[in-house]
């Protein structure tokens, strides 16, 4: 927080009632040019300092403001932060890149040779007949779309 670290609650009201005096002075000048209505929305625009210093959110609002700004400033200056950053954008990419790729199918475990290959499955759960073993696999793919559109 800087030099204002000692800054005691009755300094935080007396900066809360300052801030409400002026408003209330904008307010008198603002009922003569637009009237009653705008000059009393004025003023209670112009208490709300009053009330935040009174309540301690004045002091709060200054300490979230240093908070965020020296977080700020950190993150400019410091080479630690920014490896950080680095580190969180190769997380990602890894996590947008094994995405894609575990979309496509790539990167999957083989079946093992001498294992046997799971049964396929339909929705309902049943087992989907297997093409002919002399068919090429091309010749298998194309027949099952023409099939699927009633072609064949």
């Amino acid at each position: 927080m800087g030099g204002f670290g000692v800054v005691d609650a009755v300094t935080w009201q007396a900066l809360g009632l300052a801030l409400t005096v002026v408003g209330l002075l904008a307010s008198i000048v603002v009922w003569r040019r637009r009237g009653a209505t705008s000059g009393l929305r004025a003023v209670a625009w112009s208490l709300l300092p009053l009330a935040a210093g009174l309540t301690g959110v004045l002091r709060l609002l200054w300490q979230v403001g240093a908070d965020i700004a020296g977080w700020a400033l950190r993150v400019v200056l410091s080479p630690i932060v920014w490896l950080g950053v680095v580190v969180a954008g190769v997380s990602l990419v890894l996590f947008v890149v094994t995405g894609v790729l575990r979309a496509k199918g790539v990167g999957r475990r083989r079946e093992r040779a001498g294992a046997a290959p799971k049964p396929e499955v339909t929705s309902s759960g049943a087992p989907v007949a297997a093409p002919p073993a002399d068919e090429d696999d091309d010749l298998a793919d194309v027949q099952a779309i023409l099939k699927r559109h009633g072609i064949t």
